[in-house]
């Protein structure tokens, strides 16, 4: 076996040599950034273009809120298989409930950041846009109806607020284009070396973690405004967050939190602490960890056959007797801007369900919080 394979059988194995065990062929879908508007449109993308903001990257260039055809296409994927117990593919959209405000904010001169709750951004799109998003939120709900998907919490909304406030401060030029066009994306720099323009939860400063406790409240129950449901899970947008914010998440009925495995928790100033995470281990506030130990980006340039790579994944998680916890983007399914995008990441999903009930018929497919509660469940049993 050539070295480089070898390499890659290895970190296939150690990502699933500790955690929680089980016997039961267990898949999860983990898909961040639903319900988040990074781009508005087509159109929207090519003036960002001309006033200089390039796409850096494939969620700049291609990533919009669900429209009703990229839902719809999804549905009809995820219902081409079924589980052992006759369940469809389900998707866990890690989702926000709420979006910029742009109408508002332009209304004022981009002076202060103002937001809105989803359906209200869904009702504008409906107007603004109908071929696309007319329909779209009845959509939606359906899914979550059918069990197609179970949205959990991904943050109040997409973006820190910092940054954000620091630039319409400073009248930052990037930041006003991209809100003028009902966007916000083409952030060229955050001016923190910790902080993600994107990265709700990230700072430089250990106490403007207090902040955030407020933006946790305000959020969870927007969410269950929005979803109709408490959010019990919750995974950060941009994936960094101090542990001190989980005493508030905990307050608010969050019991299951996505993490790495290997985690690098800002400590304030631009100083980190390795944490190590797997699935089932408990924080300090009692809370179970969830690990994503499979990569699925059908449409990210890696060099990878995306279907084989995630299904070696599988087979090492099942290998070792623990659940797959798949890690993937609504990049990966948008379509609004380029439908080939959509028609590549689906094609590549549908391949993906037909294999895995293939090569393992006793497969059960879950959203990530039912199998948060499995765990606890197991572990009160035993």
């Amino acid at each position: 076996m050539p070295l480089s394979a070898l390499k890659n059988s290895a970190i296939l194995n150690a990502k699933n040599l500790v955690g929680w065990k089980t016997n039961r062929n267990i898949v999860v879908f983990s898909v961040d950034d639903y319900g988040n508007v990074r781009i508005d449109s087509k159109v929207a993308r090519r003036r960002l273009d001309q006033a200089g903001l390039p796409a850096f990257s494939r969620f700049d260039a291609l990533d919009t809120l669900e429209t009703r055809q990229d839902l719809e296409a999804l549905f009809e994927v995820l219902t081409s298989v079924k589980d052992k117990n006759g369940r469809p593919a389900i998707f866990t959209p890690f989702a926000m409930p709420c979006n910029i405000n742009f109408e508002k904010m332009a209304e004022e001169g981009y002076q202060e950041y103002h937001y809105e709750l989803l359906p209200e951004t869904f009702r504008k799109l409906a107007v603004q846009q109908p071929e696309a998003y007319e329909g779209a939120w009845d959509l939606l709900q359906e899914g979550i109806s059918r069990g197609l998907m179970v949205p959990l919490f991904h943050g109040r909304e997409h973006l820190n607020l910092k940054v954000l406030e620091e630039k319409l401060a400073s009248r930052d030029r990037e930041v006003l284009a991209a809100l003028k066009n009902r966007s916000y994306t083409g952030i060229s720099s955050s001016g923190y070396k910790t902080i993600s323009a994107m990265a709700a939860f990230d700072f430089w400063e250990f106490e403007e973690n207090e902040r955030f406790n407020n933006v946790i409240r305000e959020g969870l129950e927007a969410f269950e405004v929005v979803y109709g449901y408490k959010s019990d899970h919750f995974n950060p947008p941009g994936g960094r967050e101090h542990s001190v914010i989980h005493k508030t998440l905990k307050e608010q009925g969050v019991k299951f939190i996505d993490t790495p495995l290997l985690k690098k928790e800002h400590q304030g100033r631009g100083k980190y602490k390795k944490v190590f995470n797997y699935t089932g281990k408990r924080n300090d506030e009692g809370q179970t960890l969830l690990v994503r130990n499979v990569v699925f980006e059908p449409t990210e340039e890696r060099g990878v056959d995306w279907i084989q790579y995630t299904m070696k994944q599988i087979e090492a998680a099942f290998r070792w007797n623990r659940p797959a916890i798949i890690s993937s983007h609504r990049v990966n399914f948008c379509g609004h801007i380029d439908p080939q995008n959509r028609k590549a990441g689906l094609l590549a999903l549908g391949e993906l369900l037909e294999k895995i009930i293939s090569r393992w018929p006793r497969v059960e497919f879950m959203a990530a919080n039912e199998l948060g509660a499995l765990i606890d469940s197991d572990r009160k049993q035993n």
